[in-house]
């Protein structure tokens, strides 16, 4: 198995925080993991992506010219990694925010509302973590019980537990929202 994601967004948008989530969670699966964030210097509102590998070899490097996912949770993040998908490849577009389809014919593309669905969930803040169930249901590549425990680990060691059960529930709502 060797699987590639980007994750990108506005900043603020928990981009970094949904791919050091998936990180961690693949390292709890016991999977070879890099994680590599990048955003502008303006954080909030700029720009932010993150590419995370997970595979069941080493990894040679953290950086990736064709991933084989895109999470895309505003319109220029779409336009600018949508490209560079490999072929067969995943994409997760928030429809929420993006008011076109993908331009690919040869890549799986869905486009749940996530922000809607996050603010179903409790809170827009969450469109991350709805997001991240979503790309775990139609890729497969993790069980959501791995991801929801790996989410709780990491808010715990920053001291944000009270964000935990939404959280684990926005987590659900995503891999629920989409049907293979």
């Amino acid at each position: 198995m060797d699987d590639s994601v980007v994750i990108a967004g506005f900043g603020g948008q928990g981009v970094v925080l949904a791919g050091k989530i998936l990180a961690q969670a693949g390292m709890n699966h016991g999977l070879e993991v890099t994680w590599l964030p990048s955003y502008g210097p303006e954080m909030r509102g700029g720009t932010a992506n993150c590419t995370v590998v997970l595979s069941n070899d080493p990894v040679g490097s953290p950086i990736v010219d064709s991933p084989t996912g895109l999470i895309a949770l505003n319109l220029p993040s779409l336009d600018k990694f949508e490209p560079t998908v490999a072929a067969n490849g995943v994409i997760i577009m928030n429809s929420s925010l993006i008011q076109r389809r993908t331009k690919r014919r040869d890549v799986r593309s869905f486009s749940p509302a996530l922000n809607d669905l996050a603010r179903k969930a409790g809170s827009e803040k969450a469109t991350n973590m709805i997001a991240l169930g979503a790309y775990i249901k139609v890729t497969g590549i993790i069980p959501l019980s791995t991801v929801q425990t790996a989410m709780a680990q990491m808010l715990k060691k920053e001291g944000k537990d009270k964000f935990i059960p939404l959280n684990r529930k926005a987590l659900q709502e995503g891999y629920d929202a989409l049907h293979e």
